[in-house]
């Protein structure tokens, strides 16, 4: 179904080329995970599926991809429009309207769909999505996951033999990744619809792919074969993987129910064993606090009655599903949003009525979408720019780049970056101004585990250094490593709130894949698991 001979991608002024040597077969009806390192080239790659690498991106294609026989470089995208279906990482740029129906059947409408076809594939898609209660929403109102959601949906409407998924789950909540994920599923194995996806969380997606394609690094060629073959010797893996290597399980697992099989050993091995806790900071006097904190946005109360307070060298997570309201908690911290009751104080500033100037030395904002701190034209002016706000020491934000994101040119545009490396970019920018108070949005959208490691390494130390972090997540395994408490939001309402591993172990939708496999133990990470073992040995 889709076919890429010698395939070679070069962009105007790059030193290299994104992709060199491509030869790969993706068979009909198969669900293709595409894997790798950060920058590698994995957007790239699935551009050249849909036609825009190189119509709409530019730069030079060397060699042949085809796709349903259809030679991706004589066939502009709107002529592949029938045959390929295509999510980029970001859903905003891929909205053509106003409200969820409207652009689940503008495809259609596009291609001269009758209408009674039309009306009962959007219905089929609300359902197979769940987002019939949302069909009248204008997608401005949507959260991150649930405009994820929405472009999706109008994609599947269109009914193509491919689909091209770029971080498909990345915004999603546990629950919610799972039923897109049921969803590819059933439209591969019924339908004989051929999936091609990157995903960076592997923990959600590897147990259902039939074979993967791993980049290892930028310019080198892809390596294909079977999942477990290929998690073994690749350098991005999940959890559960790194447990197996840990235990030395053969065949490694790829699910956390063949884990569970394999860990009875392991499990008696820890039994009397007990990780050492992430202790919270000691009592001061809090940083930010939320009473009764109510916050309407149009008509949905978006938050009600919370009650929360975050003190110096505390890490929070912030969890519940896409639209409970995690966001505007944190944009009520920053301004964005006005109380409709309740009181919010940061630094014993009232945010909505602080200049942003002065608020900015209490409280930074990284938001979801990373290009709206962005506005420079190169890497190194964003930093310094970021230095001259902040008031930092010329080369302080650049520092921090090269500590997060090393490898990255001075000269290059932060709109050439991945989603991934633009958010670590927008963290830098956040962080050169050093506020006491950071709150961050999904922050690792887009990270491979090696830079999820380097944040976390990053935000230990500033939490340690007495800065407090308040962090809106989806990704479990990013609370159970980094978090000392987790609070979890539904309909706008607190309903858990404790230690970490109280509260995520508890839950089944919130638990990382180790807590699941190792249960009914107390352990969360792959690393707690090394340290007892570790321990355990030298004793």
């Amino acid at each position: 179904m889709i076919r890429f001979d010698n395939v070679s991608v070069t962009y105007p002024g790059a030193a290299a080329p994104a992709l060199r040597g491509v030869d790969l077969t993706v068979p009909e009806g198969e669900l293709c995970l595409l894997v790798g390192p950060s920058g590698v080239g994995k957007s790239t790659l699935l551009g050249a599926v849909s036609g825009l690498v190189p119509h709409f991106t530019g730069g030079t294609l060397h060699g042949r991809v085809t796709v349903a026989g259809r030679h991706t470089h004589v066939h502009k995208p709107r002529e592949l429009a029938d045959v390929v279906g295509t999510v980029g990482q970001d859903p905003l740029a891929h909205f053509v309207t106003d409200t969820v129906e409207d652009e689940l059947a503008y495809g259609m409408e596009s291609l001269g769909v009758p209408s009674d076809v039309m009306r009962r594939r959007v219905e089929e898609t609300l359902d197979l999505l769940g987002l019939a209660e949302l069909r009248d929403r204008p997608i401005a109102t949507l959260s991150g996951g649930q405009r994820q959601r929405v472009a999706i949906g109008s994609v599947l409407t269109v009914h193509p033999k491919v689909l091209v998924l770029d971080e498909p789950t990345s915004a999603l909540d546990p629950g919610a990744a799972e039923e897109v994920l049921a969803v590819l599923q059933r439209l591969v194995h019924d339908l004989g619809t051929t999936v091609l996806l990157a995903e960076h969380r592997l923990e959600r997606v590897v147990q259902y792919a039939d074979q993967v394609i791993l980049l290892p690094e930028p310019g080198a060629p892809p390596v294909v074969g079977d999942p477990a073959a290929i998690m073994a010797a690749s350098p991005v893996f999940p959890p559960v993987v790194g447990l197996g290597k840990l235990a030395g399980w053969s065949p490694l697992p790829l699910s956390v129910r063949d884990a569970r099989r394999a860990a009875r050993p392991l499990r008696e091995r820890l039994a009397d064993r007990r990780p050492t806790p992430a202790l919270p900071p000691q009592k001061t006097a809090a940083i930010a606090e939320a009473s009764g904190l109510s916050v309407r946005r149009g008509r949905i109360e978006a938050l009600r009655a919370v009650d929360l307070t975050v003190r110096p060298g505390e890490t929070l997570a912030l969890m519940g599903r896409n639209g409970a309201g995690k966001s505007t908690l944190l944009g009520t911290l920053t301004g964005l949003h006005e109380p409709a009751s309740g009181t919010v104080r940061v630094g014993g500033l009232l945010p909505h009525r602080t200049p942003p100037r002065e608020l900015v030395r209490c409280v930074g904002l990284v938001p979801q979408e990373p290009r709206d701190l962005l506005y420079a034209d190169t890497v190194a002016a964003e930093c310094a720019a970021a230095d001259e706000d902040a008031g930092a020491a010329p080369g302080s934000c650049r520092a921090l780049v090269a500590e997060l994101l090393p490898g990255v040119p001075d000269d290059t545009h932060p709109s050439d970056l991945s989603e991934g490396q633009r958010l670590t970019l927008a963290l830098a920018v956040v962080l050169a101004a050093r506020p006491p108070l950071l709150l961050l949005d999904e922050p690792t959208r887009g990270l491979d585990y090696a830079a999820k490691s380097r944040l976390v390494a990053h935000l230990r130390a500033l939490a340690a250094d007495g800065h407090a972090i308040v962090l809106a997540t989806h990704d479990v395994e990013l609370a159970a490593e980094l978090a000392h408490r987790v609070v979890i939001l539904a309909d706008g309402e607190i309903v858990a709130d404790g230690r970490t591993a109280e509260v995520v172990v508890s839950s089944p939708a919130f638990a990382p894949q180790v807590a699941k496999i190792l249960q009914p133990g107390p352990w969360l990470t792959v690393p707690q698991v090394a340290t007892a073992l570790g321990e355990g040995a030298r004793a």
